[in-house]
């Protein structure tokens, strides 16, 4: 028997070490439920979660979209210093940024190449490279 959505997410938070609390479960239902990725911005998922009739501030968004980062199990992909997209695949991959609908997209990993990074400064690491092209829509 297939598993629901509910299972699904209820699994996900328990996997990561999260309490599946009702607020947790109903996010991550909307976020993994259907098995397939995608990025999210807090608002977006506020909507959606509005939509569902169920009752989640955008406070308890926020906070539990940092919680589930903090656990591994989201990325959050920054666009313009100020705009946050979280993505539900955290494996290393580009993104494309589309201007035009203030959207991000999976870029395909295979075709990007970076053949050197410049050292850190002394006393720090590299943690992470973050890849976001931004596109535009060409004008006919």
């Amino acid at each position: 028997m297939k598993p629901d959505s509910q299972e699904i997410a209820t699994n996900w938070l328990v996997d990561a070490g999260l309490r599946p609390t009702r607020q947790r479960v109903a996010l991550a239902e909307l976020l993994v439920g259907d098995g397939n990725h995608r990025h999210v911005t807090a608002e977006s998922l506020f909507e959606s979660c509005k939509d569902t009739g169920s009752s989640v501030s955008l406070a308890t968004v926020y906070n539990t979209l940092r919680a589930f980062c903090e656990a591994g199990v989201l990325q959050e992909i920054t666009v313009d210093g100020s705009k946050s997209y979280f993505d539900t695949n955290t494996h290393d991959h580009p993104h494309f940024f589309w201007e035009d609908e203030s959207r991000l997209s999976d870029a395909p990993s295979e075709q990007l190449v970076i053949q050197r990074l410049p050292d850190a400064p002394a006393g720090a690491e590299i943690a992470s490279v973050d890849v976001v092209i931004r596109l535009r829509r060409k004008s006919s």
